[in-house]
């Protein structure tokens, strides 16, 4: 048997267990201010706004169309949820067994404990075959770990081959959707990117998309014919035959799994359904979540190796990277249900104005607000701001194919936001004077007569538009209703318990 384990692959922790060192080695995006302010940026962009609110409005109207041909959608959805939860429940099981089949179908099983582990098997493993150079399978698990910018500080050049992540890519700039990772530019965007970046481009190349798909088909096609090493995310894994997945719309993906010699699968190892029959279900619900289609245009299976057929080298990095440290978190652990659909982003009203950029992390809107902060840790500004980047609106949870509650979960991270926090000394002063105050009637009393009589200085219009000093943050983004003119307590009092009140019996 062929393996090598970065970490032996113990059994999921049980809930309430601390977690490990890895679950912060999640790269943060460099120099990313937290949401509130990154949101404030993105709103003002006018431009990011209309290509946002174009795109995921068509995605979602297309979506919504594709799971309404389906009598049996929530079944499917509560089928999706179970086999996912039951998955988690055992996973230590079920890694075991997947590592099991691949080796016996000659692939080679690699465990990595956190983003360095796993950058540092792939590096070492393209190294060995004496390449420099990579085509990659668009994957959201290596964009999670920084593996591009790690493979390049070892001399190793990877080549996107999704449209959209090729875009980004030659861009210089970062992924802002799940499915459609150059949301934010236009056609006129991509032609000015292609002009100037790729070598190839025909002279005059127009923002055609005809044009455009055709500059990028020609570019790529002579990374495909000349590539020996290619690497590769995993939609699922079947556990009980070590077959792994791939879904994609364009065929890179067929190119990259099928051509160079050696492959290198990067997968989260939540990613994994028990049998061929679990697979059935992920089928049908994945491409009409994701790209409104019935069934995906290239779904692409392999088993290890197989003599004169494809790859001769096969290995599997198994990634933690924080998902064991999430799986202990009895009410966190369902983000790990995701199966990267994007249906939630292309409901969500907060990313469908603030964009992906906003969320400081490859993993953008609703999940993304759940996700990074659990595997990366809630201690930054950026991730302690994420639970806050929603308006619990449910949109979300009512689009996701395999039933997260995001919002609840967003609720409960804000909770642990706070608890982690170090409170700043005037919350301290402010909720000490508040207790003092709800502690004594006659207190309480005096306190709401001085919040009446102060609407004549602050609230104008019966709104307050402006507090002072550092009260004057909550008035930034919102007007608040000016104190009413008596308290519930006083009208009560001057009207004998409302008997008085004209009208009143």
């Amino acid at each position: 048997m062929k393996h090598q384990h970065a970490t032996d692959p113990a059994a999921p922790r049980k809930a309430g267990a601390k977690p490990t060192g890895g679950e912060a080695a999640m790269p943060t995006y460099l120099g990313m201010p937290a949401f509130p302010e990154a949101a404030r940026r993105a709103v003002a962009d006018t431009r990011l706004r209309h290509n946002l609110a174009h795109a995921t409005g068509t995605i979602r109207g297309r979506r919504e169309a594709a799971v309404a041909e389906l009598d049996d959608w929530q079944a499917l959805r509560e089928a999706g949820r179970q086999i996912k939860d039951h998955v988690l429940a055992d996973l230590g099981h079920y890694l075991r067994l997947l590592e099991e089949r691949v080796t016996e179908a000659g692939g080679t099983v690699h465990w990595a404990r956190d983003a360095a582990e796993a950058n540092r098997i792939v590096a070492d493993l393209v190294k060995a075959t004496g390449e420099t150079e990579v085509v990659k399978v668009k994957s959201m698990a290596t964009q999670e770990i920084g593996l591009n910018e790690a493979l390049a500080e070892e001399g190793i050049t990877a080549y996107e081959t999704d449209l959209a992540e090729l875009i980004v890519q030659l861009g210089h700039d970062r992924p802002s959707h799940i499915l459609v990772p150059a949301i934010h530019r236009n056609r006129a965007d991509i032609r000015d990117i292609f002009r100037r970046e790729m070598p190839d481009a025909p002279a005059g190349l127009s923002d055609s998309p005809a044009e455009l798909a055709e500059a990028a088909r020609r570019h790529l096609r002579a990374k495909f014919l000349s590539a020996k090493v290619a690497v590769s995310g995993v939609n699922f894994a079947v556990a009980d035959t070590g077959t792994l997945v791939v879904l994609e719309s364009e065929g890179n993906g067929r190119m990259c799994l099928t051509l160079p010699e050696t492959l290198i699968s990067v997968m989260g190892v939540e990613k994994l359904v028990p049998s061929w029959r679990d697979l059935e279900v992920f089928l049908q619900t994945l491409p009409r979540s994701s790209t409104a289609e019935r069934m995906n245009p290239y779904t692409s299976t392999w088993t290890g190796i197989s003599p004169g057929d494809g790859p001769r080298d096969f290995h599997l990095v198994l990634l933690d990277n924080g998902r064991t440290a999430t799986l202990a978190d009895e009410v966190g652990r369902q983000a790990l249900r995701c199966i990267r659909c994007s249906a939630c982003l292309n409901v969500c009203p907060v990313y469908s104005r603030a964009g992906g950029h906003a969320y400081g992390s490859p993993y953008p809107g609703p999940i993304g607000a759940i996700l990074s902060p659990q595997i990366r840790g809630i201690g930054s500004p950026v991730d302690a701001s994420l639970p806050y980047a929603s308006s619990l609106c449910g949109a979300c949870f009512e689009a996701c194919p395999v039933a997260i509650d995001i919002p609840e979960v967003l609720v409960h991270l804000r909770a642990r936001a706070v608890e982690s926090s170090r409170k700043h000394p005037m919350e301290r002063a402010v909720m000490g004077i508040a207790g003092w105050t709800l502690r004594s009637p006659a207190r309480l009393g005096m306190a709401q007569r001085a919040a009446s009589a102060s609407r004549w200085v602050v609230g104008r219009g019966g709104r307050i538009r402006r507090l002072p000093g550092p009260l004057k943050a909550w008035t930034d983004t919102r007007d608040a209703p000016a104190p009413p003119r008596e308290s519930f307590r006083a009208w009560w009092a001057r009207t004998d318990g409302g008997r008085n009140e004209e009208g009143g019996k």
